[in-house]
């Protein structure tokens, strides 16, 4: 069972004190986040992709080469790589130097993205969104297996030929697939032998094991063997010292983030009962201390039969001493107990 982390690496002002770092004090400190993720032993750091003014990284490759260069174990991925508007070869020749730079700890989360703005900032159709995404997936499925290619699609210019290099330091990169909860995409992943992440943001666990379970009838009707599924599931949460304190602390960050949010997408702002509700046992948001945690992880990888869990804690500003506390106890005491009780 693995656990990591993932990051919008969002930049907005401190609800408190109304303070707003400067990108590169954002940065230095998401490099210290990455580091110390790393030094307490966590599993995964990812980074996610956004074209939006209050979140600060559009090029998740530039960090994670950055980060390869400042830690030695963790595995570095994109949370996510929004596939329908970029190149697939540049894509995987960003991500074969990551691999490199790190000795073999990149991987590729691919996905179609919560918002929109890279379409029409690159000059892309969102007409033809979907068909966009599954093209451009399918060839860096191709450009992972194979040195040369020929390859030729209906959105881009054909590949006759062609070496694309450089070529990984891993034989292939892992690519997962990110969904967000649409049946399709589960089963998009499954029958292209893909490992799936899938975003839970609100609603009880048993609603997505539907998703899970439908993931592994498609995998082994595709002829897939049962020990290769890999599923993971990338949730809201902080962890604290006490349950009652981190609670209150993270409220206002993460509300105001949902609640600018849901005010583009025409969502009601999100009231402390209902916070206070998605932070119970069966709610999908992760916020306490370690052993609560501990108890709502393995409660969901129970029900989905998960092998990885990543914990996406900067859904809106706090203190950055606060995020080191909170990756310092997800590392140092909430995967420790959870890989004792689950040996996948």
């Amino acid at each position: 069972m693995e656990i990591g982390i993932s990051t919008f690496v969002e930049n907005t002002p401190n609800p408190t004190t109304g303070e707003l770092l400067s990108p590169h004090k954002r940065m230095q400190n998401l490099m210290e986040e990455i580091k110390l993720a790393d030094e307490v032993g966590l599993d995964l750091f990812a980074v996610g992709e956004h074209h939006r003014q209050d979140y600060l990284v559009s090029s998740p490759t530039t960090i994670l080469a950055a980060a390869a260069s400042i830690t030695k174990n963790i595995r570095l991925s994109s949370a996510v790589t929004v596939l329908g508007s970029e190149d697939p070869v540049r894509v995987f020749q960003q991500f074969a130097h990551i691999d490199i730079i790190s000795g073999g700890r990149a991987e590729i989360m691919a996905g179609r993205g919560s918002f929109i703005e890279s379409f029409p900032l690159f000059g892309i159709d969102l007409d033809h969104y979907d068909d966009i995404f599954a093209e451009n997936l399918d060839l860096l499925i191709q450009l992972n297996k194979s040195e040369v290619i020929n390859w030729k699609g209906k959105f881009r210019a054909p590949i006759e030929n062609r070496g694309v290099y450089p070529r990984p330091h891993q034989k292939e990169i892992p690519i997962w697939l990110a969904v967000g909860g649409t049946p399709e995409s589960v089963v998009r992943a499954a029958k292209k032998g893909l490992p799936l992440t899938i975003a839970i943001i609100g609603g009880m666990p048993e609603r997505f094991k539907q998703l899970t379970d439908l993931y592994r009838q498609v995998w082994l009707e595709s002829g897939r063997d049962e020990k290769d599924i890999q599923i993971a599931v990338n949730a809201h949460g902080f962890v604290g010292d006490n349950t009652a304190q981190v609670a209150n602390d993270y409220f206002l960050p993460y509300t105001n983030m949902m609640g600018k949010i849901g005010k583009e997408r025409g969502w009601p702002p999100m009231s402390r009962e209902q916070y206070e509700a998605m932070r119970s046992m069966r709610g999908s948001l992760l916020v306490g201390d370690p052993q609560l945690v501990i108890d709502k992880i393995l409660m969901q990888q129970e029900i989905m039969g998960l092998t990885r869990y990543e914990l996406q804690m900067s859904v809106g500003t706090v203190p950055h001493d606060q995020m080191m506390r909170s990756i310092e106890l997800l590392g140092t005491v909430v995967a420790p107990a959870v890989k004792k009780v689950v040996r996948i």
